[in-house]
């Protein structure tokens, strides 16, 4: 795991079928894979299939550096049985005046988590993803005046939480971004992501 925290540019976040030898992810997690699992062609990737996947004991975070196209920061959270995800093209700032770009991409299998290796260029996302950042995080909004979950925050738009990883230690927040843009399957597309001073998460 090399790397320092990426510079303070701003930044937002945005997953195919296995063949049929394949072994599938369990099924109430299988529908919310199902654009992950038709993507790819797992006798060709190295990418997990959902077959191993275990929920923690502790729901976790991971970042992972994905030299695809173009360099990038995925960002995903554990929530219900999967891992949201989100690409943030410069990766999260340290400094709570930054506002970095988020666009919410497909739900990846819990096992990704893990998942280091290089993607077969004609393979979608191919490239190189390392492990950048990772470790358990909690749901600030549950601690609000008015809880909410981590799904209800995923649906409001609004999510903010405690990451406890060796890199990035603190709260950040995903905030669906204004730009013009339509709320799309019940999913905010893009989003601002952001570092919680420390009143934020008192």
């Amino acid at each position: 795991m090399a790397g320092t925290v990426p510079g303070d540019a701003p930044f937002f976040w945005r997953v195919t079928l296995l063949a049929p030898e394949h072994a599938i992810a369990p099924a109430m997690s299988q529908n919310k894979l199902k654009t992950y699992l038709e993507k790819r062609d797992f006798r060709k990737t190295p990418e997990p299939d959902g077959s191993k996947a275990k929920s923690s004991d502790r729901p976790v975070f991971v970042i992972q550096k994905h030299a695809a196209s173009s360099l990038h920061y995925d960002f995903r959270l554990e929530i219900d049985g999967v891992l949201v995800s989100w690409a943030v093209p410069k990766g999260p700032s340290m400094d709570p005046g930054d506002k970095r770009l988020a666009v919410r991409t497909e739900d990846h299998p819990l096992d990704y988590k893990d998942f280091e290796g290089v993607i077969p260029e004609d393979e979608y996302g191919g490239g190189t993803v390392m492990v950048w950042d990772g470790g358990p995080y909690r749901n600030l909004m549950s601690d609000k005046d008015e809880p909410l979950s981590m799904e209800e925050s995923l649906a409001k738009g609004h999510v903010e939480v405690w990451l406890e990883g060796e890199k990035l230690t603190g709260g950040w927040a995903l905030i669906h971004a204004k730009l013009g843009g339509e709320r799309k399957t019940g999913c905010w597309p893009r989003s601002a992501m952001t570092r919680l001073t420390p009143a934020a998460t008192r």
